[in-house]
């Protein structure tokens, strides 16, 4: 290695971040796409964080290793992480921002994203928030830089409240509703629309929030038990989740009244509870493993390259990161379809790829993904692609599907998206873009 990389891949070393492939980093910008990454394999989110990070790195080596790149262009990518902390994910979105002429960067977090939703325009970093993020910024009119692919927290509320409306025979007047969440931006992401719902099907909303991490949770569940809802949304994240169920055993609370948004219904969140959490439901935006997830152990851990242990392959968490870094790709792929392919793809060229993507299930059956992800199809207008997913419950050992894919309503919804859209427009001075700037 000469001095100079050798200068470089220790300066990587000392900021703290790990990367994928130090030794080439003077060539992989000229060469090869990169993709910054933002997880937390640290902090106390870790257990939560690492699947989904370990997911994301094994589908970029994958294309890699089985195609070759994407159209020829290898993929580099090098890691610095958060701890879930949003000025730590400011700081290595700011260290990570000049490695490339603009990159798909993937806070996830949502305070993270709130951040950095103010820097991706001037930048040319387009994000991708997939299941996370502000839920208006599906508006893609408003948020030109910001893609909440695969759902959004207003998504993901309505069609819990699909399930437990139809559970309930179609009518839900007078039931109680608890919302139990991380006091943050995202667990208050859902409320405008369980309002609008409280509003329209005349439930009563009940708003418990916890404190961060939510270790503590005691105080919460003594009002749970004292208000007696009849159901018990949970929007918690890594420890809270745990944490909550164990507070419902032991207070008395019902597991099979208790819903969970998909950060909160992963093996992680269960498994401590193991057969007490019997009867929790929660959401799932992935399917199962199929084709990709045997490229995966074929070409990834069956070569000693994967990320994190082999077991952890085709996990609910896994599968997030893995459709992510998928997202991430095709994005480069169909920007490649435009601006050249087997060229690099700059920022501003991959924001035009996530806007103008088109996964059908004939694409998705060729990529291996056919039934990990959902078809989606993004528009200037659309910046969510898609808005489905199911339910399944804990049975003690795993996980069993107990839905069929659930579309959240748009007819709630987009009121919704336009009110929150124009309201920060009008804040931040911004006009909604022209049918000439939707080509561009």
């Amino acid at each position: 290695m000469k001095f100079r990389q050798l200068v470089l891949a220790a300066a990587v070393a000392a900021a703290g971040v790990t990367s994928a492939l130090v030794p080439s980093l003077a060539s992989a910008q000229a060469k090869e796409q990169f993709f910054p990454v933002l997880p937390y394999r640290t902090g106390a989110y870790a257990p939560n964080g690492v699947p989904w990070a370990n997911g994301y790195a094994d589908y970029l080596k994958l294309i890699n290793a089985r195609d070759g790149g994407i159209n020829g262009v290898k993929i580099t990518f090098e890691e610095c992480d958060t701890a879930y902390a949003t000025d730590r994910g400011v700081e290595c979105y700011e260290r990570l921002k000049g490695k490339a002429q603009g990159g798909i960067f993937q806070p996830l977090s949502t305070g993270i994203t709130f951040a950095l939703t103010e820097k991706a325009p001037t930048d040319k970093n387009p994000l991708i928030t997939g299941g996370y993020g502000r839920s208006e910024s599906s508006d893609g009119q408003v948020f030109k830089w910001n893609f909440p692919l695969q759902g959004t927290y207003w998504s993901g509320a309505d069609i819990i409240m699909q399930h437990i409306t139809k559970k309930e025979g179609g009518n839900i007047k007078g039931k109680k509703i608890a919302l139990v969440y991380h006091d943050s931006p995202y667990g208050k992401e859902p409320i405008p629309l369980l309002q609008e719902r409280a509003k329209m099907q005349g439930f009563d909303l009940q708003l418990l929030p916890v404190t961060a991490p939510g270790v503590e949770q005691k105080a919460t569940w003594l009002q749970v038990r004292q208000a007696r809802p009849d159901y018990v949304l949970l929007w918690g994240w890594g420890v809270m989740n745990s944490a909550a169920l164990k507070e419902a055993v032991a207070t008395g609370y019902p597991r099979e009244k208790m819903y969970g948004v998909w950060w909160s219904a992963a093996e992680p969140d269960v498994k401590d509870v193991g057969e007490a959490a019997k009867g929790y439901t929660g959401l799932v935006a992935t399917g199962e493993g199929g084709k990709v997830i045997a490229d995966i152990k074929t070409h990834v851990h069956g070569k000693k390259q994967g990320t994190g242990p082999a077991e952890e392959v085709g996990t609910t968490l896994y599968n997030r990161g893995l459709v992510s870094a998928a997202l991430a790709v095709e994005a480069v792929r169909q920007a490649q379809s435009r601006y050249g392919k087997g060229k690099v793809m700059t920022g501003e060229q991959i924001r035009w790829g996530l806007e103008n993507l088109t996964l059908d299930q004939k694409a998705l059956d060729k990529l291996g993904l056919g039934t990990v992800m959902q078809p989606l199809s993004t528009s200037c207008l659309d910046h969510e692609g898609s808005r489905s997913a199911r339910l399944h419950t804990w049975d003690g050992k795993k996980w069993n599907y107990v839905s069929d894919w659930i579309e959240a309503d748009t007819s709630i919804i987009k009121p919704l998206v336009k009110q929150y859209a124009d309201k920060y427009a009008a804040e931040k001075k911004l006009t909604r873009r022209t049918p000439a700037d939707c080509q561009s």
